[in-house]
């Protein structure tokens, strides 16, 4: 039996975010008998849980503000060690999802070497490059990379891109990588749409079904929401541009209503969360196109789910989304006219189309994106055959 401890993510069951989603669907689709995963979940108290056939084990983490993320990523790495060294695990792997404790990482390498385990992770996208951190941290968060990069046992990128910096950015400790992409879920939602919660949904938002633009993702400066809307707003569409994102007590909204004076355009919804993942489906499906304008990061989670369920997908044409998209997709760029533009050429586009780009789209995620052939591959990593 090879135990494979899975931290980093908040745990399972997951309710949003992509490592967590990640960790609910690499434990729902195990294959492999001989594999048996442990996973760390954030928690207000001390336990054990079975999830998915999973043994989840429950870190307390104290109010630290942004430190808890550091301390919860540290406390794991602990609980791992003690566990393979009191059950005498032979051959564990453990795989940290994130870049944020170098400090440490060093020593907790040493310390499972010792007990014969592992040490892989997965760096993520440019965390280090957003927008939303101080300086400071971000100094932080590139040195913490570097650190972790040089001590892992094996770097799986979920994105070829991010692989490539990987080994360019740091050729002197000659990183051991690998690509693994990151999934999604072709299946449709179970709602119609005479459904009580579409219905609802829809009639709160005054949103009318295949008559929007929709965006998904975290209310930050590098998923160009400033752009984007700019674009939409001098744009000639009648259909409205939904925003499916978290803004309250967002100075950043503030500031974007300042600069676009988005809130005098009736056709700019900000819609706020939908943690219901058969509504958010759902939504997609009915959705006019949708807009990502995503930059830093790898294979993105949001882009993916929009691949599997929207028609027509808009992407700002950086390496990541292309790498991605393929032709399933058309691509715009952060440049006056571009994304406004695609959005005339897609309302005049014919249904034959964008059939044809909802078909590519889907062919994208079923031979490259699917959960199934992805956890297989993890499958083999964990068991040594990758590496």
């Amino acid at each position: 039996m090879r135990h494979v401890f899975l931290i980093g993510s908040n745990g399972i069951p997951a309710s949003y975010g992509g490592f967590e989603t990640f960790v609910e669907q690499l434990t729902a689709h195990r294959k492999d008998p001989e594999i048996f995963y442990h996973v760390s979940c954030l928690s207000e108290k001390r336990g054990e849980f079975e999830y998915n056939h999973a043994r989840c084990f429950q870190i307390k983490v104290p109010k630290l503000g942004p430190a808890k993320v550091i301390y919860y990523d540290t406390a794991s790495l602990g609980e791992c060690c003690r566990y393979i060294k009191h059950h005498k695990l032979a051959d564990a792997v453990v795989y940290m999802l994130g870049c944020g404790v170098g400090p440490v990482f060093g020593h907790y390498k040493r310390k499972l070497h010792r007990l014969g385990a592992k040490l892989m992770i997965n760096p993520d996208g440019l965390e280090w490059k957003r927008d939303k951190w101080s300086p400071l941290v971000r100094r932080y968060l590139k040195w913490s990379e570097k650190r972790m990069v040089k001590h892992s046992d094996l770097v799986i990128c979920d994105s070829r891109k991010i692989e490539e910096y990987i080994k360019t950015e740091y050729s002197a400790y000659e990183p051991n990588t690998t690509f693994i992409a990151y999934g999604a879920d072709l299946s449709k939602s179970t709602l119609t749409a005479e459904a009580s919660e579409a219905q609802k949904w829809f009639a709160e938002k005054k949103v009318m079904p295949n008559e929007y633009y929709l965006a998904v993702g975290r209310f930050v400066p590098e998923n160009n929401f400033q752009t984007m809307l700019t674009e939409f707003m001098s744009s000639t569409t009648r259909r409205d541009f939904v925003l499916i994102t978290d803004v309250k007590q967002n100075q950043f909204y503030e500031i974007l209503k300042e600069k676009t004076g988005f809130d005098q355009d009736p056709r700019i919804k900000f819609v706020g969360t939908v943690y219901d993942q058969n509504l958010l489906k759902f939504i997609r499906e009915h959705a006019y196109g949708y807009i990502h304008g995503h930059e830093v990061g790898g294979t993105n989670p949001s882009l993916l789910e929009a691949l599997a369920s929207t028609k027509m997908n808009l992407l700002l044409g950086v390496g990541f989304n292309r790498e991605v998209g393929g032709q399933g997709a058309l691509y715009w760029e952060k440049k006056a006219g571009s994304l406004s533009k695609l959005i005339g050429d897609c309302d005049s586009m014919s249904e034959d189309d964008r059939q044809e780009f909802e078909r590519k789209a889907k062919e994208r995620i079923t031979s490259y994106y699917n959960w199934d052939h992805i956890a297989r591959i993890y499958e083999k990593c964990f068991k040594g055959e990758l590496l």
